[in-house]
């Protein structure tokens, strides 16, 4: 399906940054390259000396992908986010959790003050960067101190202005002294203003002057001076290598932009539809979408279409959704994911600016898809949904667009759990995977948890037009043969459900063996990809059930008898462990001695006394 050396050639001579993917479809290396063309090849030569854990890292590869960018300096930051977002096995972690300087303006203060930041924050003041020049950022503050008067210092103004004498800045002439309480606000804030604009990258005028600066310094032989005069415009064109993997908020967004291509068909056309996902103000990761639409579609006309239908399949809705173009129903749209989120949700199409920039990047990756990898996605996709056709032969059913499968997982009937897992056109669909924690069954009955899970998931009452279990699926899977299949049957009898029933059948060995459907057991081919789907199915139900069996299991390990007190959390828990050492020492106390430890209060005291002494 994916040929690595067939995608090698496929690679752009562009920055960006590359993600690794194992068998398992997990990223375990990003990394960052001038040429992506030159870096990912390296990989893959036999000839280079790469190291031990490359090479090892080499043969885990099934897959890899890449996000183009504009400069390297975006590629640096966009592989950190990356990193700390995924934490891919083979990348160096940093203890220190490294992050990128960024300039701070803090506009909600009356006397607004420029600073060094390490990571911005939701507090309403202006943010610039990151910038990968810790030093330089350093300069620039402190030529924009000098070239436009701002404070340097952490006094409290006004409250504070005039209880102390002015500093040696002010007597330098490069601060305005509003800590005298003779400086004009309204001038302050002025130059506060043109601060802004040359963080903003107006900043020519500034380096011109610096240039014209250093040319007179050199020709008096004041070379001290031309140097300093050299290392401030470098340092301001460092700093002038805008980026845009971080935006200067904080917000949740997601980029959309689309390409599309006429194909020879006369009825169809291809299309990209490519989805930047930025979480906290960081962009940190992607995702492509390959379409058919019908030929004289807009480009309007499929965003709006691939909005609807993507964000109708999406538990997580993002407060801004920037667009590439408008579209005709975009006030309909926003009041929907409105209603869906809980809190008001933008559509934005921006026009300048960092925002427009990045919608640009998404369509530039959208292009590069559409060009180089649309055949491949063509056979991604016969693969799937050849796949989904497979069972339907055997089958004999038609229109299998979405399938659920069920697994129950427990350990001599401790802390039984059930599993949906959710396959749509033949690929996961995660967003709709649930969990059960099974209630009414004591005891290892496999039979009776499942039971209780179908009853609960085709009975539960959609949160919304588009919650996950207001959808039917189209088959169920069963992970077992007959018994499974007719709990399953029995439960849609008596809900009045009619959904196709299958059963995933293992032999011995506990590996796929055939379908369990209408009473018969179907054999199927073991080299087909409609095996190989099934199998993914019946090992990624079992998987998921694992994996929320064994969470229940750690909690349960470090539960607490004072977590089962009325009042008690986990601030107060470990405020009485501070200090008692033990559930015993609690227990001994007093009320008033337990209304003494930090955090608790007289009523909590009363709760853990009453708990430990019931009959008093």
């Amino acid at each position: 399906m994916f040929q690595i050396e067939e995608e090698l050639k496929k690679l752009p001579a562009k920055p960006g940054v590359y993600l690794m993917h194992d068998e398992r479809d997990e990223i375990i290396y990003v990394g960052k390259a001038i040429s992506l063309k030159n870096r990912v090849r390296q990989y893959f030569q036999s000839s280079r000396n790469k190291g031990a854990k490359i090479e090892q890292m080499v043969t885990h590869i099934a897959r890899f992908e890449y996000i183009i960018t504009d400069s390297e300096l975006e590629a640096l930051v966009l592989e950190s986010n990356l990193i700390k977002e995924h934490r891919p096995k083979y990348n160096t972690m940093l203890k220190d959790d490294k992050s990128y300087p960024f300039i701070k303006v803090t506009v909600q203060e009356a006397y607004p003050r420029v600073l060094f930041a390490r990571r911005m924050k939701k507090d309403k003041n202006r943010y610039f960067g990151p910038y990968t020049s810790g030093g330089a950022v350093k300069d620039v503050i402190e030529l924009v101190r000098k070239l436009y008067q701002v404070r340097s210092c952490n006094r409290n103004l006004p409250r504070d202005c005039g209880k102390d004498r002015p500093c040696l800045y002010y007597h330098m002439k490069q601060c305005m002294g509003p800590c005298t309480g003779h400086a004009d606000q309204r001038a302050y804030k002025e130059n506060i203003q043109k601060v802004i604009r040359f963080l903003n990258g107006d900043f020519q005028e500034t380096i011109d002057k610096l240039t014209e600066k250093m040319q007179k310094a050199s020709e008096e032989m004041r070379f001290e001076d031309a140097a300093e005069a050299r290392d401030l415009i470098r340092s301001i064109q460092k700093i002038g290598e805008r980026q845009k993997i971080t935006a200067y908020g904080e917000e949740d967004r997601d980029i959309i932009a689309c390409d599309m291509d006429e194909s020879l068909d006369l009825r169809e056309q291809d299309a990209v539809v490519q989805v930047f996902f930025m979480r906290d103000g960081k962009l940190i990761g992607r995702d492509h979408f390959y379409l058919r639409v019908a030929r004289g579609d807009t480009r309007s006309q499929v965003l709006s279409s691939f909005v609807k239908q993507f964000y109708a399949g999406t538990p997580f809705i993002p407060g801004e959704i920037t667009l590439q173009t408008e579209i005709e129903d975009a006030d309909v749209i926003e009041e929907w994911l409105t209603s869906r989120r809980k809190q008001k949700v933008r559509i934005v199409v921006p026009k300048k600016g960092t925002k427009e920039k990045l919608v640009e990047l998404a369509w530039e990756n959208a292009r590069m898809v559409l060009e180089k990898d649309r055949e491949r996605i063509r056979r991604e996709e016969g693969r799937t949904i050849g796949a989904v056709h497979e069972v339907e032969d055997w089958l004999g059913l038609k229109g299998l667009n979405r399938m659920e499968a069920f697994d129950i997982s427990n350990i001599s009937g401790f802390e039984s759990v059930g599993s949906m897992v959710v396959y749509e056109k033949g690929k996961p669909k995660r967003s709709d995977y649930r969990k059960f924690r099974i209630k009414s069954v004591q005891g290892p009955n496999d039979y009776a948890s499942m039971e209780e899970v179908l009853t609960r998931r085709f009975t539960h009452e959609s949160n919304g037009e588009f919650d996950s279990f207001s959808r039917m699926p189209d088959l169920l899977l069963m992970d077992g043969g007959r018994g499974q299949v007719n709990i399953a049957l029995g439960v849609l009898d008596k809900l009045g459900i009619r959904i196709p029933v299958c059963g995933m059948v293992k032999d011995d060995h506990h590996r796929t063996r055939g379908l369990y459907f209408d009473n018969i057991e179907i054999p199927i081919d073991t080299n087909s990809e409609g095996f190989r789907l099934i199998t993914r199915i019946q090992d990624e139900a079992h998987r998921f059930a694992i994996e929320y069996h064994r969470s229940l299991r750690s909690k349960e390990q470090v539960h607490s008898v004072l977590d089962d007190i009325p009042g008690i959390g986990e601030r107060r828990r470990k405020a009485l462990m501070r200090r008692y050492r033990s559930i015993e020492g609690i227990r001994d106390a007093t009320v008033e001695e337990l209304a003494e430890t930090e955090s608790m209060n007289i009523g909590s005291a009363k709760q853990v006394y009453e708990f430990f002494h019931p009959n008093k």
